[in-house]
């Protein structure tokens, strides 16, 4: 007869759930004593928040499982720590199609903002199988494991409420692209650093007011790009070289661009500049940065000044797509292998073209437009979107003997 000596049915499965202070010795405590009841192990959870560990076993019920029961409980009673044990029917079940990887960042991340998303979430019929922090400072990163529901379909529903709740929030399928070695192709001005190279050397002409308004307008994709740029540089005739080495030396990395490039190409990433700006700031940037493709306008120089025109094609809206396009085959990668970051309209045929188009900082028409959008000033959050954890990364430095600052307490 299979049931107990009071005619009881016995279950398949029984799920234990532990709960109390974490400590060394908890989870081997637990799986001796499992161990001696000969079970199976069908899944396992665990997560530690501030010390309080909540730890999930799925096993195979034994013949006695009454007995194992007792046994769980006397080992958490010793451990000081509360014990639940549910009966079940068969194996954990598994996670429907439609699997998301959705990742919310916020300064600060409220509670109210988590309650709006997840709503929406489950009105669109879909589950949250898993939740991880991936930061908590800076930024509060915490990635959705959601299921159940078409990936693109989830964009456009909490784009939305990305705008109403003032967080950002990238939804990604569920995929091995996502574990990959990929290609990041970046924008310069006002991406990798801050503000606008074209308006820096404006100043030695003069002309600073005139061409920062001239590219506000283009960025916003008012202007044609080419056209404007022609205009904007033609203001440049006559300024020295040497103004190349002083607004060097006056560029303002954006906050983390350097532990992005650092960490990700020790995971074996690929990155390139691509910009309308030019070459004589580019090329030294990606050369001090490790970067390894290159691609922007020359300004043309005649006995150490510049003559107010660019050398060959201007590298605009179309050139950065296929720019794009030509390194990700160069590396024999796909499209679909390639991230770009960008914030003005000239950039929205490349993060179209990527596998991932990521909006930082972005203007109201690229944001719209981008898959995803990041509005923290922190380019170093876009690893929280690849699935890198700050632990991991500081982890990382510190192996590298780099030190980064302490979060506040």
């Amino acid at each position: 007869m299979d049931g107990d000596m009071h005619g009881e049915r016995r279950p398949d499965t029984l799920l234990l759930t532990l709960t109390g202070k974490d400590r060394p010795g908890v989870s081997s405590a637990i799986f001796a004593t499992l161990a001696r009841a000969g079970v199976e192990v069908l899944d396992i959870e665990q997560i530690v928040l501030r010390r309080r560990l909540v730890l999930g076993v799925l096993v195979t019920a034994p013949r006695d499982w009454k007995k194992l029961r007792a046994a769980v409980e006397q080992t958490a009673a010793e451990l000081g720590m509360a014990v639940e044990v549910e009966r079940g029917s068969g194996d954990n079940r598994a996670r429907r199609g439609g699997r998301s990887h959705v990742t919310v960042i916020g300064t600060p991340l409220k509670a109210s903002a988590m309650a709006a998303i997840v709503g929406r979430i489950a009105d669109c019929g879909a589950n949250i199988d898993r939740i991880v922090r991936m930061a908590r400072y800076p930024v509060t990163a915490i990635d959705l494991h959601v299921s159940g529901v078409d990936p693109e379909a989830l964009r456009g529903i909490l784009a939305t409420e990305a705008a109403t709740q003032g967080v950002d929030i990238a939804v990604q399928p569920a995929n091995l692209l996502r574990r990959s070695m990929r290609l990041i192709v970046m924008d310069v001005d006002s991406t990798l650093i801050q503000g606008e190279v074209i308006e820096m050397l404006a100043e030695h002409a003069g002309y600073g007011n005139e061409v920062a308004e001239v590219t506000e307008a283009a960025m916003r994709g008012e202007l044609d790009f080419e056209e404007s740029l022609r205009s904007r540089v033609k203001l440049l005739e006559g300024v020295d070289v040497s103004a190349f080495d002083e607004v060097y030396d006056a560029i303002v990395l954006a906050p983390g661009a350097r532990t992005l490039v650092r960490v990700l190409r020790r995971l074996g990433y690929r990155f390139a500049l691509v910009s309308g700006g030019f070459t004589q700031i580019t090329d030294r940037l990606a050369e001090d940065l490790g970067i390894h493709f290159s691609r922007a306008n020359e300004l043309e120089v005649v006995d150490g000044k510049l003559t107010g025109n660019i050398v060959g094609e201007v590298v605009d809206r179309a050139g950065k797509a296929r720019a794009l396009r030509e390194f990700a085959a160069e590396l024999g990668l796909t499209e679909a292998a390639t991230i770009a970051i960008g914030d003005g309209a000239n950039d929205l045929d490349m993060l179209n073209a990527a596998g991932l188009g990521i909006a930082y900082n972005a203007k109201p028409l690229v944001r719209d437009a981008a898959d995803t959008s990041v509005n923290v000033p922190y380019l170093d959050a876009i690893m929280y979107l690849l699935g890198i954890s700050r632990e991991e990364i500081e982890a990382a430095d510190l192996e590298a003997g780099v030190v980064t600052p302490a979060p506040p307490v």
